[in-house]
């Protein structure tokens, strides 16, 4: 992979990973609830996840789903109602130490596991696979990809929630931690109705 295509790369990566998601919207709402050092499974899951998915994607198994499109389907309303169960948990939650809290952060495998059913995750590592792996070289080119986007996502993950830490500072009444999670519980929402309705 030349220079130049490598910087387009990390450029196309930081912007994709750093932008509003499911992920972002998540590790944000377990940065507030929990602190940043209990986040830190979910955010080396995201990231580490993410790039094992790349890597997997663009070494073939996207032309599996190409050849199977029920399985795209599987996988898309699949991801909408996990995501729905994701933002009621958000909604729902409460500070740790509260009577009643049973709740956690992701682990590792969970954080890992969501990025197979995130549809943000799926245009990303096909519009990405499609444009930069060398068919000359895939093993290489795939390697490259997921390292990028495992630092993209590591960054923007750490990022979002080390953001979420700081503003469990402002949100130390329930009252706006009330207001801050059913805020972040809508904007997942919100996703998965352009995700599941965009096409109709």
């Amino acid at each position: 992979m030349s220079l130049d295509s490598l910087l387009a790369l990390l450029g196309i990566v930081m912007a994709s990973a750093w932008t509003p998601g499911p992920n972002n919207m998540m590790l944000a709402a377990s940065g507030v609830n929990y602190g940043f050092r209990a986040t830190l499974p979910h955010v080396f899951g995201v990231a580490l996840g993410f790039g094992f998915m790349i890597f997997t994607i663009s070494l073939g198994l996207g032309s599996v789903f190409i050849r199977f499109p029920i399985l795209h389907e599987i996988l898309r309303w699949g991801g909408a109602i996990m995501l729905v169960w994701v933002a009621w948990k958000i909604a729902t939650a409460k500070r740790p130490g509260e009577a009643g809290v049973a709740t956690k952060p992701f682990t590792f495998l969970q954080a890992a596991a969501f990025q197979w059913i995130n549809p943000k995750a799926w245009i990303m590592c096909i519009s990405i696979s499609a444009q930069f792996l060398a068919p000359e070289k895939p093993l290489l080119s795939a390697a490259i990809m997921a390292g990028v986007s495992s630092l993209g996502g590591i960054t923007s993950a750490s990022g979002w929630a080390w953001f979420g830490m700081l503003l469990a500072r402002w949100l130390h009444t329930p009252m706006r931690l009330r207001i801050f999670n059913w805020s972040m519980a809508a904007i997942i929402l919100l996703g998965v109705a352009v995700v599941v309705f965009g096409d109709l």
